[in-house]
């Protein structure tokens, strides 16, 4: 196994349908219990420790308790960032509690962010004999600097890490940062604001495999019932994990009103609620149905043989590539997975926000603005951005799926 070429989300995968039931038949909780290197080793796969410590800068308890989401979740207290430059770990520690409180970052998601602000300060203190992220971000004759300063560090992370996705992770999380320092009026400018167009990260990577419309829609014509449908809705039409969609209840769901969405208590990255775009007749249609058994336990995907009481990720898995399967359906020659449908709906998105930016370069001609970025930053708020963007996606969705409906464009929604 080459152990190097995984990204961080492969390795999760991995833990999940090899090590998680490997764990289970030793009398382990692979919900809970953190394997040991001892044991992982005595199975093959000390590799992991390998990969998880020069590909992406992460001890194996990290990775376990902070990505995977295993133990008690304290690996992180008093955390070394290896750097002794007191206003940038100060920056750095004020930045990830942010996320925690303001925006409802999950806890597991904070270690991998941690990590990637560590190793880009201290690769800047080797190059630049300095960890000292912030004295020039004041001083806006530095800019030019500042920017080659960065951009060394980050071709040295072009040189180093595996893959262009988890370089795009580690630009991501730095970029976060600046943007946060730039916000709250501790920087003048972002160093890396543009990084992202001077590497060509994104091309070719095999941890960028995806499915396409006319292969989610294939699928989906195969599922000859209510359950598997919504299988393949909430992989590409909500953009759910397999574990999250396994477990979903229907006390999560909000159907009523103008936005009905899936409520979360915690989610590995990003917000508490998921909007549902598409679907709701659907999933509303599986709670009736459901909810004729007097015995049923809220779970939208049951399972009498679970002691969870619903079905589990694998599952989820070998359900749709069965259905795949059914339907002819390959990715580089292989059934693809539940991941690779999930994935669609981030590159569906994509499309969709480019394409709305496209129907607004007219309405940024008539305004005399540069660019449609401009349009979306000065005159729409961020409601009616979002609005913009989920209409777009819904059209998307509808064509993926075989609905019908009026389609109205963005421009048209500006311009009223």
């Amino acid at each position: 196994m080459n152990w190097s070429r995984k990204s961080l989300d492969e390795l999760e995968a991995f833990y999940w349908e090899t090590i998680a039931p490997a764990m289970d038949r030793d009398g382990m909780d692979p919900t809970r219990d953190v394997p040991t290197y001892a044991w992982l080793t005595e199975r093959g796969w000390s590799g992991i420790a390998y990969a998880l410590r020069e590909k992406h800068d992460l001890t194996p308890r990290e990775f376990f308790v902070g990505v995977v989401g295993l133990g008690d979740g304290d690996a992180d207290e008093g955390y070394d960032w290896g750097i002794d430059d007191d206003r940038t770990v100060e920056a750095f520690e004020s930045y990830l509690d942010m996320l925690e409180s303001r925006r409802g970052l999950a806890d597991s998601t904070l270690p991998t962010r941690r990590t990637h602000l560590a190793r880009f300060a201290r690769v800047y203190r080797d190059r630049h004999e300095s960890a000292d992220l912030l004295s020039r971000l004041d001083d806006r004759d530095a800019e030019p600097d500042e920017i080659d300063r960065c951009l060394a560090v980050l071709d040295e992370f072009d040189a180093e890490l595996a893959t262009d996705g988890t370089k795009l992770k580690y630009l991501q999380t730095v970029r976060s940062f600046y943007e946060y320092l730039v916000d709250f009026r501790r920087a003048r400018y972002n160093p890396v604001e543009n990084a992202a167009k001077q590497f060509r990260w994104e091309q070719g990577q095999p941890d960028n495999r995806t499915m396409t419309a006319d292969q989610v829609s294939d699928v989906y014509a195969v599922a000859d019932d209510l359950e598997d449908r919504l299988l393949v809705l909430g992989l590409a039409g909500w953009g759910l994990r397999p574990n999250e969609l396994a477990s979903l209840r229907a006390s999560q769901l909000v159907l009523s009103g103008d936005d009905p969405h899936i409520e979360f208590e915690a989610r590995k990255n990003g917000p508490g609620t998921v909007a549902l775009l598409y679907g709701v007749d659907a999933v509303a249609a599986r709670i009736d149905a459901l909810a004729e058994d007097d015995d049923w336990n809220g779970a939208l995907f049951p399972s009498s043989r679970a002691a969870s009481g619903h079905i589990a990720r694998e599952t989820v898995n070998r359900r749709f590539k069965r259905l795949a399967d059914e339907a002819g359906v390959t990715v580089d020659g292989e059934v693809p997975t539940a991941k690779l449908c999930r994935r669609f709906w981030y590159t569906a998105y994509q499309a969709a926000v480019d394409e709305m930016l496209a129907q607004l370069e007219g309405v940024a001609a008539d305004q005399g603005s540069k660019s449609a970025d401009i349009v979306m930053s000065n005159y729409l708020s961020e409601e009616r951005r979002r609005s913009f963007r989920r209409q777009a996606m819904r059209e998307t969705l509808a064509d993926v799926f075989e609905s019908t409906g009026e389609s109205v464009t963005v421009e048209e929604h500006v311009l009223q």
